[in-house]
């Protein structure tokens, strides 16, 4: 089976008035595209997150599940023994469970689901598999806490972790009583071999990050460990037997392949599997909820597959 990307992806247009707004987006990204931070630039990360529209009637409190600390949003509309869990981005060494609340605050509410999103450990301090191993005691946590069913999310380097930890559930057999039925990623990376050719064509369309920059990154999380790795790389991992996976993705980032990639690997085992790729946007574009037309968009329809999931 040769798939072809239209074969299982969904080319969304760019609207006129979102296109103005990427502009002075990209305007803003430049001087700073492909620039390497260290763990100083984590404040500033978080600020930027933390800059997402909050939900209507959501309230969030800090808690634990698994052991790990993190956050919980609790939308108005949350149903009983169902949760969300979700994993941040930040390229493995930004970004904090408090500063996503308002993100995750916005597919919660659509979901209408409390979500979890839980504090992992942190590269370079931290380096692989430190922040897999807290996903996963997060997981099993959620069972602990009565939770029957669970939908899982993530962005970025989240996207990474989520399906990283869709592969071990699955592998583990679905070993808890909190049923895995769901899971929706935003530009997820899945190849920390860098090997994906949008690394090359999407190179000037991409406002942010170069790869150059992304591998630096790489290196400070997996240090000495194979970025082939199973566990690591989700494009090289176990994907038969996963749930419904829905992955939304900018035309123009240098991981567009990475979701490509994956979702064609996802079908051709079986799984239910599809790809949104939304014309001219860059990494990140759900973070402008409330402002792009493709951000609210793409949010309502991880709101409505997730519920149905749960619905089930």
């Amino acid at each position: 089976m040769n798939l072809k990307t239209n074969d299982f992806a969904s080319v969304r247009p760019l609207d006129s008035d979102d296109a103005q707004i990427v502009a002075r987006i990209r305007t803003m990204a430049a001087p700073t595209k492909g620039v390497s931070r260290g763990i100083e630039g984590r404040e500033l990360f978080d600020a930027v997150m933390a800059n997402v529209p909050a939900p209507n009637n959501a309230r969030s409190e800090w808690g634990t599940v698994g052991g790990v600390p993190g956050t919980w949003v609790h939308p108005a509309n949350a149903r009983p023994e169902c949760a969300l869990l979700h994993l941040h981005g930040g390229w493995f060494n930004f970004g904090s469970a408090a500063a996503f609340t308002n993100l995750v605050g916005q597919i919660a509410a659509r979901v209408g689901v409390s979500a979890f999103i839980p504090g992992y450990r942190l590269a370079p301090e931290y380096p692989f598999p430190a922040a897999t191993e807290d996903v996963w005691a997060c997981y099993k946590g959620f069972a602990q806490k009565g939770y029957r069913r669970l939908v899982l999310t993530g962005d970025s380097a989240g996207g990474n972790l989520a399906l990283g930890l869709a592969g071990r559930i699955v592998r583990a057999g679905n070993s808890t009583d909190a049923d895995l039925v769901g899971v929706a990623v935003f530009s997820p990376v899945t190849d920390l071999t860098l090997s994906g050719e949008s690394y090359v064509t999407r190179a000037e369309a991409d406002p942010l990050f170069t790869r150059a920059q992304v591998a630096q990154l790489v290196r400070a999380y997996l240090r000495d460990t194979d970025p082939g790795n199973a566990l690591a790389s989700p494009l090289a991992g176990p994907i038969a037997g996963l749930p419904p996976v829905r992955v939304h993705v900018g035309d123009d980032e240098v991981l567009l392949d990475d979701s490509r990639r994956y979702v064609a690997r996802a079908i051709m085992e079986g799984v239910d599997a599809k790809l949104d790729v939304w014309m001219g946007m860059p990494h990140g574009f759900v973070g402008r909820v409330g402002a792009l037309k493709a951000a609210d968009q793409a949010m309502n329809e991880v709101g409505v597959f997730l519920a149905e999931r749960l619905g089930e």
